[in-house]
Order: structure tokens, then sequence, then C-alpha cells
């Protein structure tokens, strides 16, 4: 299920940024008195009651400027308010309901968004002031919510009411639930969108040589002789320095959502343009979410090649994601068709693999297998002693490892007995969760 996206608007310096780091529990805005400071959006997630929602600030709204940077502003905090499933509108109550919050107001219900009225900086416990009685004037269905961003009173009020227009886990999409859920992920101009349109055999996305042209995620159901999938298409990544359209800003949270509910990824690389360290980037976004992936090497129709041509650009993708040697790699064009039927077999693999189970029984066999091979490490005459191993999830397959030192664990061994379970149990393409623990420690 995707993470369900909030985007905080309203008019500049009416504690925006004091509300989200409240709510997220951190200090990641910059907070000051002064109107304009937050001019980029920033996302966060938090959780509440068990749930998880995508926190979003944005630079205020100012409704009528000549001021380009103001009018910047609007534009991303616009775009916020499109792709957002659930909007918070903060007004401020020690300077009551001005026409710029009616001018708001009025932009929010032409959105057709689920739309909570805050009214920030109520700091008395008790009764709100009279002024906060003002904010019905601007006539949502729902009454507004007093809070206080600074100390944080209303907000516990706020969350549930955001809660309540997010669907309840497993509501959402549930005919595509035996579908496997693939987000397809790389670079702008990587062929995202054009190996979705091979797949379907007509252009269900617009392809344009023109960066960024794919805005949000978009999902396409396809069933065929190899299963039933959902594809995910998003927005290409780009460097997060170079990024300067508030729009393509979006975007890159917006294909980190999507890999977070999707069940597999595919990482799309120019062949022509070769791995870049922005490559590198965003495989890690699928790498350090757990998902299992494929590396598909887009545009090989256009290379010249000889015997040797996969093997080195191979090794050179290896190389680059030696964080991510789990990975297949097929080299395919999605102008031509050339082996793209390949990838619903590496899909289907990885996903198999990435919800394998193995017997605690088993498990042990191998566990005292790798360490009469190679014996724990021990430092200054105190030795790593590993009792046992256990698996405690799938999704990425989760183990944990039981001993008596979690501190005399080196990571180069737990590396070695990540490469004992694949070289016995195969996990091709997803990756392996080990987590240690000393003995008592809960395993959850």
């Amino acid at each position: 299920m995707s993470t369900p996206v909030v985007a905080i608007v309203g008019r500049p310096n009416v504690g925006k940024s004091t509300l989200f780091n409240k709510l997220t529990g951190k200090r990641i805005s910059i907070v000051e008195d002064t109107p304009g400071v937050t001019r980029d959006r920033i996302y966060h997630e938090a959780e509440w009651r068990g749930r998880h929602i995508m926190l979003v600030d944005t630079g205020g709204i100012e409704p009528r400027t000549d001021n380009m940077m103001l009018r910047y502003m609007r534009r991303q905090a616009e775009t916020a308010i499109e792709t957002a499933d659930v909007i918070v509108f903060l007004t401020d109550v020690t300077v009551g309901m001005l026409d710029e919050d009616r001018q708001i107001a009025s932009l929010l219900m032409k959105s057709g968004k689920p739309v909570i009225l805050a009214v920030n900086k109520v700091d008395r416990v008790g009764m709100p002031p009279m002024e906060f009685y003002e904010f019905y004037q601007l006539g949502f269905k729902d009454d507004p919510i007093a809070v206080s961003a600074l100390h944080g009173s209303g907000t516990g009020d706020l969350l549930d009411a955001i809660l309540g227009y997010c669907p309840e886990e497993g509501e959402e999409e549930g005919e595509l639930d035996e579908s496997i859920r693939v987000a397809v992920i790389g670079k702008p101009n990587a062929g995202k969108s054009s190996i979705i349109n091979r797949i379907l055999g007509h252009d269900r996305l617009i392809v344009s040589e023109v960066a960024g042209t794919t805005r949000d995620a978009i999902d396409t159901a396809v069933e065929n002789e190899f299963g039933n999938y959902v594809f995910i298409d998003t927005a290409g990544i780009r460097r997060q320095s170079k990024v300067e359209d508030p729009v393509e800003k979006y975007s890159v949270l917006r294909a980190k959502l999507a890999v977070d509910r999707a069940d597999v990824c595919v990482i799309m690389i120019d062949a022509v343009q070769g791995v870049t360290e922005q490559d590198e980037r965003i495989a890690g976004i699928a790498h350090e979410a757990g998902k299992p992936s494929v590396i598909c090497i887009n545009k090989w129709d256009l290379i010249e090649k000889d015997n040797n041509t996969v093997k080195e650009f191979t090794e050179k993708v290896y190389q680059a994601f030696s964080y991510m040697t789990y990975a297949e790699v097929l080299y395919l064009s999605a102008k031509t068709g050339q082996r793209v039927e390949r990838l619903y077999e590496m899909i289907n693999r990885a996903y198999e693999q990435s919800k394998l189970r193995i017997t605690t029984g088993i498990l042990n066999d191998l566990l005292n297998d790798a360490t009469t091979r190679v014996q724990p490490p021990s430092d200054k005459g105190r030795y790593l002693k590993i009792y046992y191993m256990t698996q405690i999830g799938i999704q990425p397959p989760t183990f944990v490892v039981f001993c008596n030192s979690a501190e005399l664990f080196h990571f180069s061994y737990r590396r070695y007995l990540e490469n004992c379970l694949r070289d016995v149990f195969g996990f091709k393409g997803t990756p392996i969760k080990i987590i240690i623990r000393e003995r008592g420690e809960d395993p959850s």
C-alpha cells in the first residue's frame, strides 16, 4: 500500500515548518521568523498509531505577488497540493483570518482534495480565543482544529484527522493483490516509459526526449503467460543538487514512494552513457528499501560489441553497485524489443527468492559448517561465540544471529555468513538482512 502524502500549506510565517518538525519529531525544516525561509518542499516520514504518513513542508503561498521568489514558492506549494492525498491548511490565530487565507481556501477547495483546517498558535489550554471561531467562515466541511505547533497541543487530534482520510491497510487496490508490483526507476531518459510501452505494445505512456516528462507515478496492470504484474512508471530521478524545477523535486519523492510500495524494482541504465554516480544513488534507494531488483541495461542495440563487451560492462556494473551484486543484469532494447521477454523471468525469480523461507534446523546446519570452515573473530583474548540463527521475516529475507558479543561480530564475518547463505540457498536478485543480537535480547 502506498504511504499517504500529506502537504502542509498556508501563508508565509504561520508556523508550517514548526508544525512539520513537531509532527516528524525532528528539526528538519529551518525555522525562522522571516516569511519565505522554506523555499523548497521538504519531506519526511512520520508515524502515528502504527501508521506511516509522508509529510511535506512547503513554502508559503502568496496568492498575488510579483516577487519572483514568492511566485516560485507558490508554484511549488501548488505542486504539493496537486500530488498530495491530504492537505493540512495552516492558519495563524494571532493575526486572525486574512484575505489571503480566503484566497488559499478557494484554491484548496478547487483541488478536490481532503482539506483539514488547522489554526496554529493557540497556546492556551482550554477554550480557544474568540479569533479562532473566525476561521469557520472559510467554509470547510470539518471543524477547524486548534493546535500549537510550538508546544505540540492539538497535534494528536490533527494526526487523527489525517488518518481519517487515509485508507486502512488492505483497503485499496484489492483486486491487484495477486499481482507483482514492479517499480521502474532510473535517471531521466533511461527508457523507463519506453520499456513499459514495449511491454504493453502501444503508447500507454508519453515518451519524450525532454527529461522529466513523466511527472508522477503511473500504475499499469499487465497480464500475460508469465503472470500478473502492475508496472509503476516513475519520473526520472535526477541528482538532488541539480533539480531546480519544483515539480521534478516532488517527483523524486514520488519515485521513492513507488519503490516503497513495489515488490520488485527494475533499475534502468542507459548503455550509451554507462553507469554513473546517479545510477548508483538510484539503485541505493531500492537496496536500502530491501527490494529485490533487476538491473536493465537499455539501448544495448546502440552499442558496438565484441566477444568481451557484455563481460566488461557487467564488471563495471557490479563494481559501481558493489552493495548489489545479488541483482541480475539484463541487456535489452526497449526500442527494438530485444530480450524484453526475459525481463519477466528475472522479475519472477527475484520476487520468489525474496519470499524464500529456510527452517531453523537447516540454517543452523549451515551455521555450524560455516563457523567450522572460518573461525569467528576474536579480540584481545575474547572470542565471538555464535549460538544459533533463525529467520524472522521475508521480503527481504531477514535473519537473526544470536551471539555472546555483538561488538565482536565484525562486518566482514556478517558478509561471510551472507555469502554462505547465498551459496547454499541462492537468494538471487534479493537483498538479505542479517541482524546481530546478544543472547537474551528480543529478536524482533
